[in-house]
């Protein structure tokens, strides 16, 4: 006699509103290549991202062009607005969380100035990535199109 199991599911919300593209279309060699994870990105028409799920903020730099986010069941995501932002030394970005802080979907995590970012030369194609993919047994990615932030499903991961 068999026994199946049924396998956990987690869906993953779009953090931005924009354009969602495949990593593949990140014009920065260490995402294109999945080199730190595999996931999604959006191109954003809004400077404001949000949680892509409930969890917990692991890491926000003193920068926060970027955050680190644990999922309930153990997953990792990382969100980095824009491509080589780091160099803005912060300038442009507000971060609304802290390290430790429990965040729902959908929740505003990190306010950024588009058009200033945009004048310094900025891409600000932002990147979420799944940093511990031995987690991941199988990930469903959403076809690139419009997404809204907080209410458009990008991925769905089942867990090994």
């Amino acid at each position: 006699m068999g026994l199946f199991f049924r396998k956990t599911k987690v869906t993953l919300l779009a953090p931005l509103t924009g354009e969602l593209v495949s990593l593949d279309q990140v014009p920065d060699k260490a995402f294109a290549q999945k080199m730190l994870g595999d996931g999604v990105a959006v191109r954003p028409e809004e400077g404001r991202l949000a949680a892509p799920c409930d969890g917990t903020i692991s890491y926000v730099p003193d920068t926060a062009h970027a955050i680190a986010l644990t999922e309930g069941h153990g997953l990792e995501i990382l969100l980095h607005v824009g491509l080589n932002t780091v160099a803005q030394n912060g300038a442009g970005f507000k971060a609304l969380v802290k390290t430790g802080d429990k965040v729902k979907a959908g929740q505003p995590l990190i306010e950024f100035d588009r058009e200033k970012l945009g004048s310094c030369g900025c891409n600000l194609t932002t990147p979420m990535v799944i940093t511990n993919g031995d987690k991941v047994g199988k990930m469903e990615k959403a076809q690139s199109g419009p997404v809204a932030a907080g209410k458009d499903i990008v991925l769905t991961i089942t867990l090994n």
